[in-house]
């Protein structure tokens, strides 16, 4: 796949992350049910975070290294 598609798919996650974060749409989950003893407003919480998280890892994973050859750990010397 496309590096800029990736970069683009990154971003796109991070920016949508976030709006999933945020307190308007957390607000809706904050409602007393529990799920497997769990309050909802937790479970929302860590399953976005997971989804952020495996996904992120996903598109790190598809990524083609970088054409101009520098590598990870270059720019430290």
């Amino acid at each position: 796949m496309d590096r800029r598609k990736l970069i683009g798919g990154m971003l796109l996650l991070t920016v949508f992350g976030a709006m999933l974060l945020l307190p308007p749409l957390v607000y809706v989950f904050n409602q007393p049910i529990t799920h497997f003893g769990i309050p909802q407003i937790v479970f929302y919480l860590f399953a976005v975070w997971l989804l952020l998280i495996t996904g992120m890892a996903l598109l790190t994973r598809a990524l083609p290294p970088d054409a101009n050859g520098s590598g990870p750990g270059e720019g430290e010397r």
